[in-house]
């Protein structure tokens, strides 16, 4: 998964997906915007949202940010725990 910083920052190192967010760029069909604790945005598709460990992620989000936050997902572990998350996710999911 290849990741930047939401200011536009240099690129992380890339994984087996190209999943990835800038302020500039469209959100591609199929995928949900969100944005991890430490700021960095980040793409998500859309089937990877029923794995058990994202919605752990996205109940904890919930408990500390509540349903009505406005604007994108906010997670609120770091990124390096949230891509290891997401890459694990996409390897179950095939």
């Amino acid at each position: 998964m290849a990741w930047r910083k939401r200011s536009g920052g240099d690129q992380l190192p890339a994984g087996p997906s190209r999943c990835y967010a800038d302020d500039g760029e469209k959100v591609p069909r199929g995928h949900v915007p969100m944005v991890t604790g430490c700021g960095e945005r980040v793409l998500v598709p859309v089937r990877l949202l029923a794995a058990p460990c994202i919605v752990e992620l996205l109940d904890m989000a919930a408990q500390s940010y509540g349903y009505s936050q406005p604007g994108v997902l906010r997670i609120t572990c770091d990124a390096g725990h949230f891509r290891r998350v997401v890459d694990g996710a996409l390897e179950r999911a095939g």
